[in-house]
């Protein structure tokens, strides 16, 4: 059984005093929110069971002397932009010291770009990309309101990163702000709020991290920070292949969930490591049908099996990962390149049959091609262009359609014959 003060370890060499996690620890918020403001608001998703949680927090802040000068309801799912640009203007009637987010993935994204148009004005658009939020404080000589991230379901790490993804619901389309400046400068994650999350949320979260860690790792390869990532991704994917099941047959396993806030933080780190690639790609296409999660699990195995030739070290490492787990049966010592990618791609599609997962985007409620072809334009787009050119076989533009649909086509019916190496 896997340990976790590897895990710990790494985290604090990530974060150091930056990052409160654990179990038992919300009642610690207050100490951590004082050191930027005594008055804040909070941004909160209410789920069943949170009452007390956000009870815990309110009573630290009154402990601390933080005055909590009003609570505003989170986001939808996927971080709408309607939501984004409420939120953001319920901050400025408040102008609080600090904002203190409370939920998941679309809440902390949420409050990070709110944290931009309060500072600096402006339409989101104008952000998303890659270090254009640092830009913009550059030149106006401003600082983001400060931003306490508490994270209440194991899945994107968003709580740690960079990364803050909106919505835009009318199109379907997911975009993304990519910088250092939006990065929270203090988060706080009590796993014991993730004991009694569904099911649904559970998997998808933790199929989330794998994604971070795996997509990370694959374009990690010839780069120099290779063998950081692999220390941290093979831990990360090794905690939620070897825990995860488990907590779906037995969703109160402490430690199970204990694992799984452990390793999609560390998918959270490698993020910041490298970059993502095909499978969130991907997944910004299809908010409308999938989940997050769930879109980049369903992806992964067919983009394996297209980045196989150039990723052999990587899938060794996976597949061993895999193979202990008891989803790989052969020798993966005599097998290389794409057939190597082959075994990997079906122990992956085999454990998300396991925890119940679809693994095909053709048992989809209401998928169709039109979002094969939204992908495939979006991909195209230069504001997500990091994701292509994250891609161990590097993709532009032009080669898009001609690699990448039949990527899209194998994700449809599972026929991994279909892709095409370059």
């Amino acid at each position: 059984m896997r340990g976790f003060e590897k895990a710990r370890e790494l985290l604090y060499g990530f974060k150091g005093e930056r990052y409160l996690n654990g179990l038992g620890i919300l009642q610690k918020t207050g100490q951590v929110v004082k050191q930027f403001g005594k008055n804040a608001a909070l941004v909160s998703t209410f789920f069943p069971g949170c009452e007390s949680f956000i009870d815990t927090m309110k009573q630290s802040f009154e402990k601390n002397g933080v005055k909590l000068l009003a609570e505003i309801e989170g986001p939808a799912p996927n971080a709408p932009i309607e939501d984004l640009n409420r939120i953001a203007g319920e901050l400025r009637k408040i102008k609080p010291e600090v904002a203190v987010s409370f939920g998941g993935g679309s809440t902390i994204d949420v409050t990070k770009a709110a944290s931009v148009l309060y500072t600096l004005g402006g339409d989101i658009e104008e952000y998303f990309g890659t270090g254009l939020v640092t830009q913009a404080l550059q030149q106006k000589g401003e600082k983001l309101l400060p931003h306490v991230a508490i994270q209440t379901a194991a899945s994107s790490g968003a709580h740690l990163t960079k990364y803050s993804n909106i919505t835009n619901v009318k199109t379907g389309q997911k975009k993304l702000i990519v910088d250092e400046a939006v990065v929270p400068p203090h988060s706080i994650f009590d796993y014991t709020v993730t004991f009694s999350a569904p099911l649904s949320l559970t998997a998808d979260g933790a199929l989330d991290g794998i994604a971070h860690s795996l997509e990370v790792l694959y374009g990690a390869v010839g780069k120099p920070y290779y063998e950081k990532v692999k220390e941290v991704a093979c831990e990360s994917i090794g905690l939620i292949v070897e825990y995860l099941p488990n907590v779906m047959k037995k969703p109160a396993d402490e430690r199970g969930r204990e694992a799984l806030g452990l390793g999609t933080d560390l998918g959270g780190y490698a993020i910041m490591i490298g970059g993502t690639n095909g499978g969130h790609l991907t997944s910004f296409s299809l908010v409308d049908v999938l989940s997050h999660g769930r879109a980049c699990a369903i992806m992964n195995p067919y983009y394996t099996v297209f980045f196989a030739p150039e990723i052999e070290d990587p899938l060794s490492l996976v597949g061993n990962v895999f193979k202990d787990a008891g989803y790989v049966e052969v020798s993966l010592e005599k097998i290389r390149g794409r057939e190597l990618g082959m075994v990997v791609a079906r122990a992956m599609i085999d454990f998300a049959k396991d925890i119940g997962f679809p693994t095909t985007l053709g048992e989809v409620e209401g998928f169709t091609d039109e979002h094969i072809g939204r992908a495939l334009t979006a991909a195209k787009n230069p504001q997500l262009k990091m994701k292509l050119e994250n891609m161990p076989v590097a993709l532009n533009a032009d080669m898009v359609d001609e690699y990448m649909g039949p990527i899209l086509q194998a994700a449809k019916t599972g026929d991994l014959s279909l892709i095409k190496n370059v």
